[in-house]
């Protein structure tokens, strides 16, 4: 199976989204909760290749022209309680603290397809999660039409960068497990929460949420989040 993620679907300039190849790749794992490893940055508008790890459909690799591999995907669990939501209304508060601390010329990805400042609406997702308590951010999503699965990993990612972001290197995800357990409908008011668990040199913890109008849980994640490039205490 081939896939290529379209140039739209970036996180930095010049890659793909994680959360969204994350997402792409978990499709092809026969489990609810499934644990995605990216390897490299996915290339934009190029041809990847997809493959199981074996013959039971637990297990996926995805591989770049040169056979390289770019992710790994296996079965995986979450045995920790989900990050709480706050009310709408205080996710919309959040929003305007994330529009006031992260300028388009602070943000380390600003044209990200998810939280990017610098996307134009309808382009990009432009979700914006900001301060909703200690280690935590919030935001409100309101989905134009269904989304898909990857977009839904897609908005699981991000808020655990920007609820882990510290001053220094940027941060990439390096792994997502995470259950998609519920879309949620066009129009309906959502929120999507972020929270930074713990830090281990390079390494950042995170967890993720997001939740229906009516409080249904929707889908959440356990991240890894790597710092890149390394600082000097790690070259």
């Amino acid at each position: 199976m081939n896939v290529i993620v379209k140039a739209r679907y970036n996180g930095p300039d010049h890659a793909a989204h994680g959360g969204y190849v994350a997402g792409l790749l978990a499709g092809q794992v026969m489990s609810d909760t499934v644990t995605v490893a990216l390897r490299r940055p996915a290339p934009l508008e190029t041809e990847l290749l997809v493959f199981p790890d074996d013959d039971r459909g637990i297990g996926a690799r995805l591989l770049d022209g040169e056979g390289r591999v770019v992710a790994e995907a296996l079965a995986g669990a979450i045995v920790v309680p989900a990050v709480p939501p706050v009310p709408y209304e205080e996710a919309l508060k959040a929003a305007e603290g994330y529009r006031a601390a992260e300028p388009a010329g602070r943000h380390p990805f600003p044209r990200c397809f998810v939280c990017g400042p610098l996307r134009e609406q309808g382009d990009g997702m432009r979700l914006e999660p900001g301060p909703a308590g200690e280690g935590l951010v919030a935001a409100p999503w309101t989905p134009g039409e269904p989304p898909a699965p990857e977009i839904m990993w897609a908005v699981l990612g991000c808020p655990g960068g920007l609820a882990s972001a510290a001053p220094g290197p940027p941060i990439l995800l390096g792994t997502m497990t995470a259950q998609v357990t519920e879309l949620p409908e066009a129009g309906e008011r959502c929120v999507v929460m972020g929270l930074a668990r713990s830090r281990e040199g390079r390494k950042r913890h995170a967890a993720t949420a997001a939740y229906g109008e009516d409080g249904r849980l929707l889908g959440r994640a356990e991240q890894i989040w790597i710092e890149y490039p390394p600082g000097p205490a790690d070259a």
